[in-house]
């Protein structure tokens, strides 16, 4: 009986191991997607008065963890019986990402009559911040859903010669690190001025070494946030991109000529027109 327990913990012990093994390999080859994550989720988790900044970062939080329960037994029950399907829905996201990229960028040259109202300061009620943070909430749970999706299948991909098991603890451990990791950091970030005000209020003396670190957080913070919009948009179109050229036969040979991420970027901003173009017309057609 004793050797029994022994072998059944040391079988136990080897599993963990390999665990271990594949989830550094995951880890590694889902690092880019994770930085686009970073990036795209900090734009939409700022822009908030700062009383309700983490609040509202707690409920996008949440709905994440809740993205990865629905995606994580839909994606070990896909890949094991419709491995077909995974393809399909990861390009089906691809241009909802590519579609939403390409908006920014048209918003951008072409301002909506209302866009300049989106900062809520300048909302007079407490009912219309509060459906302003909604609306917010809602388009990010919706972009992490879909980078999640590639996330969870990119992990799954390293391990899909591996056990059902080794499946499962590998890829719902990567999900996991990837929200904590993720939405830690973006907390870290959008918090940077009030840490900064920590700092300067430490001590009374003028000029001093947690003065000018404070400063430096509190004037930085408006550029953090503008660069991570620039990014999160770019970061959109690489990951859609990412996805046709991976996952499309035909799209392998698409410009092969130039560098990886500069062909990622035009094949998501080309394929982001097109669903913009396509939006515009059926919304004009409608009205």
């Amino acid at each position: 009986m004793a050797s029994g327990l022994f072998a059944l913990l040391d079988d136990v012990a080897t599993l963990m191991d390999d665990v271990a093994t594949m989830t550094k390999v995951a880890a590694k080859k889902t690092a880019g997607i994770l930085g686009d994550d970073l990036a795209v989720n900090a734009e939409k988790s700022s822009g908030f008065i700062s009383s309700r900044e983490l609040p509202v970062l707690w409920a996008i939080t949440k709905g994440s963890f809740l993205n990865k329960v629905i995606i994580l037994p839909v994606a070990f029950v896909l890949s094991a019986f419709l491995p077909v399907a995974v393809t399909v829905i990861l390009v089906i996201g691809a241009f909802y990402l590519a579609y939403e990229g390409a908006e920014k960028i048209y918003e951008y040259f072409f301002p909506h009559p209302h866009a300049k109202e989106e900062v809520p300061l300048k909302y007079a009620s407490k009912k219309e911040i509060l459906a302003y943070e909604k609306e917010k909430i809602k388009s990010a749970v919706l972009t992490d859903f879909i980078l999640s999706v590639e996330i969870v299948i990119i992990a799954l991909g390293t391990v899909v010669e591996e056990s059902l098991l080794t499946q499962i603890l590998v890829t719902t451990a990567i999900a996991l690190l990837a929200t904590v990791g993720v939405y830690g950091i973006v907390a870290l970030i959008i918090r940077m001025d009030e840490f900064g005000l920590r700092l300067i209020d430490l001590n009374e003396r003028q000029d001093s070494f947690s003065d000018k670190v404070g400063n430096l957080l509190v004037q930085a913070l408006p550029y953090v946030i503008k660069s991570l919009a620039v990014i999160g948009t770019i970061a959109l179109l690489l990951v859609a991109g990412g996805i046709f050229t991976h996952n499309l036969d035909f799209m392998h040979d698409f410009l092969h000529s130039l560098p990886a991420l500069l062909r990622d970027f035009i094949v998501g901003l080309l394929a982001g027109a097109a669903v913009l173009l396509l939006v515009k017309g059926v919304v004009a057609a409608w009205k």
